[in-house]
């Protein structure tokens, strides 16, 4: 069956590569505003099924995974920062706090309709930081395009006191343990 992920993130499919599954990838066109009054479990879910549509409208046949994810300290959001000084302001607010992590996952069959969809959190306990440990972190890994101001897969750990969650690839972007259980409900096998 023709598996294909609905995003451009080389972060998710290089997550996805790890099942060695033939999948392809394809950019879905979704507006990403919030709508007003929707919580952040809301938004990644929503985006996350909307991803997958987008991609299954334009097949007949196929399992398309859609995924979306904000991090969040109470309830405020923290997007991509964008730039260096966003970024700073970010890890600043994160510093000695616990960030959640909301992963949205859907899964939906083209040939059927069928949605499978749920939030998974991953959280994310950071050290105390000073200004220079932000700073030297920022030059050196440079993370403006990822949510929360870091990559847990390079540098980023050292910002960490620990990782509290299921799936560590939750916190990357793609909760592959839901995602296979997700598959084996529409008949297809990982292993």
């Amino acid at each position: 069956m023709r598996l294909i992920l609905a995003s451009t993130s080389p972060f998710r499919k290089a997550i996805l590569e790890k099942l060695r599954l033939t999948f392809e990838t394809m950019a879905p066109e979704v507006d990403e505003t919030p709508l007003p009054g929707e919580s952040p479990q809301q938004l990644v879910e929503r985006l996350a099924i909307a991803k997958a549509r987008a991609i299954a409208a334009q097949l007949k046949e196929g399992l398309v995974i859609g995924s979306d994810q904000v991090a969040v300290i109470g309830d405020e959001i923290l997007g991509k920062p964008g730039n260096h000084e966003n970024a700073v302001a970010q890890l600043e607010l994160a510093a000695g706090k616990r960030v959640t992590f909301l992963t949205g996952l859907a899964l939906l069959n083209a040939a059927t309709g069928r949605v499978q969809a749920e939030v998974v959190p991953f959280h994310v306990v950071f050290r105390q930081l000073s200004r220079q440990q932000i700073e030297n972190y920022l030059k050196a890994e440079q993370p403006y395009n990822s949510a929360g101001s870091f990559k847990s897969e390079g540098l980023g750990i050292a910002l960490f006191e620990r990782l509290e969650g299921d799936d560590p690839n939750t916190l990357i972007g793609l909760p592959l343990i839901r995602l296979i259980r997700m598959l084996e409900k529409e008949g297809f096998e990982v292993i």
